[in-house]
C-alpha cells in the first residue's frame, strides 16, 4: 500500500497501533528470516537474537560472519514497503554529516518473505532515554547537538509534502501541505472526545485555533523532517550523540516540526537548548514561534490518539515513555497538559518559556 492516505502511520494504517503490544509473530518469524539473511549475504555463518525494540517493528540482533548487524521487520498485514525509502534516507542523511547506522541489506518487495526486513549496522551504544531517565544525561550538550543536526538535515528538500515516495527521486505524496498537516485531523479529534480524553468543546477549540492559523500552512517547498524526533531514537553516551535512528515516519514538511517533537516530552530550558543549536547553523524560518506552538499541537494530539489507543496510559515507569517513578496516570496528565499548552501557545503568540513540565 501507499502512505498517501496516511498522516502517521502507527495511527492512521490500516491495521491502527499493529505492534504497539505483545511482540506476536516473532518466534513464527525467525526461521524464513534467516534464510533471507543466508540468502542477501551470501553465508550461512549467521546468528540472531531477539533485539530491544520499542516501536512497531519486530527486532533482531544478528551476528554474520563476526558483523554485528540489528535487524528489524514489518509484518503489518498492510505490506508496507517503507523500510526501503527509510533505508535510502538513512543513507542521505549520513552523507551530510549527521551519524546514522549503515545499511547492509533491505528488501521490502516480499517476493521472497511475507514481510519487510532490513539490516542495519548494530551500534554500541544505548538511547539516550536511557540515561535521561538515571538523571546522567548531559542536557545542555545533547539539546544544543540535536538541533544542529535537525538544521543540517534539513538540506534535504523534496517536492511535495508529507510522506515520501519514489525511488532515486523521492517526493511528497501532496501538493500542498496545508493537505497532508489537515489529513485526518477531525478523525483524531473526534476519536480522542469519543474515548473521553478530551471534551466537545476542548475539540472545538483545537480545530478553531488551526483554523484560524491555517496561513502558517503556506510552505513553497518542504525540508526533510524526521517526524519521530525523541530520546529513544538517538544512540549515544551520555554527552555524545552516536546515531539517529528510526526514519520510518520521514516526511517533507515545515522547518519547525521536529524541534516541536522535542516539545512533546521535554521542558523550556531543552527545547530551548535546541533552538540554539538550529540557529547555529540555519537562520529560523519567519513566524518560527507560532510555526512551532502549530506542529507541537498537531504532534500532540496524534501521539494522544496512539496514547490513548495503545493503552500507554496503562503502563508503569518500566515503559520508555513514561519516567522514572512516575506512572501511566501521569503521563496521560502531562499529554493532556502539553496539548492545552500548545493551544495557548499558539493563541497567544507564547514564548518558549510558556513550556514546563508538569
Amino acid at each position: 500500500m501507499s502512505r498517501q492516505d496516511i498522516y502517521y502511520w502507527k495511527c492512521d494504517r490500516p491495521a491502527a497501533f499493529h505492534g504497539t503490544q505483545a511482540r506476536d509473530g516473532a518466534a513464527a518469524i525467525e526461521a524464513p528470516l534467516l534464510g533471507a539473511l543466508r540468502d542477501h549475504f551470501g553465508t550461512s555463518a549467521i546468528t540472531l537474537a531477539p533485539g530491544a525494540g520499542q516501536g512497531n517493528h519486530l527486532t533482531w540482533n544478528a551476528d554474520v560472519d563476526g558483523q554485528a548487524l540489528f535487524i528489524r521487520v514489518e509484518n503489518g498485514p498492510e505490506q508496507d514497503a517503507q523500510l526501503a525509502i527509510e533505508s535510502a534516507l538513512l543513507d542521505r542523511v549520513r552523507a551530510l554529516g549527521v551519524p546514522t547506522p549503515r545499511v547492509f541489506g533491505v528488501d521490502a518487495t516480499r517476493r521472497c518473505v511475507p514481510f519487510a526486513w532490513q539490516a542495519l549496522e548494530r551500534i554500541d551504544a544505548p538511547d539516550l532515554n536511557h540515561w535521561h531517565k538515571q538523571s546522567t544525561l548531559d542536557v545542555p550538550r545533547i539539546a544544543f547537538d540535536i538541533g544542529v543536526s535537525v538544521a543540517t538535515w534539513q538540506q534535504l528538500t523534496f517536492p511535495g509534502f508529507g510522506p515520501l515516495h519514489g525511488g532515486a527521486a523521492l517526493r511528497g505524496w501532496h501538493a500542498r501541505y496545508a493537505d497532508y498537516h489537515w489529513l485526518h485531523l477531525q478523525r483524531h479529534l473526534d476519536f480522542l472526545v469519543t474515548r473521553q480524553f478530551l471534551t466537545e468543546s476542548q475539540g472545538r477549540e483545537l480545530l478553531a485555533a488551526i483554523e484560524d492559523r491555517r496561513d502558517l500552512l503556506n510552505l513553497e517547498a518542504g525540508v526533510f523532517v524526521h517526524k519521530d524526533l525523541a530520546l529513544w531514537n538517538v544512540l549515544g553516551s551520555t554527552n555524545q550523540i552516536a546515531a539517529f535512528i528510526d526514519f520510518d515516519d520521514a516526511i517533507s514538511g515545515d522547518a519547525m516540526d521536529d524541534l516541536s517533537l522535542l516539545a512533546c516530552f521535554h521542558d523550556a530550558a531543552f527545547v530551548q537548548g535546541a533552538f540554539k543549536g538550529y540557529a547555529s547553523v540555519r537562520a529560523l524560518p519567519p513566524e518560527h514561534l507560532q510555526r512551532f506552538w502549530l506542529h507541537l499541537m498537531r504532534n500532540m494530539i496524534v501521539k494522544s490518539v496512539i496514547r490513548v489507543g495503545a493503552g500507554y496510559f496503562e503502563r508503569d515507569s518500566g515503559f520508555f515513555l513514561i519516567g522514572a517513578n512516575a506512572s501511566g496516570a501521569s503521563l496521560r496528565e502531562f499529554t493532556l497538559a502539553r496539548l492545552m499548552t500548545s493551544l495557548h501557545g499558539l493563541r497567544d503568540a507564547s514564548p518558549l518559556d510558556a513550556l514546563s513540565m508538569p
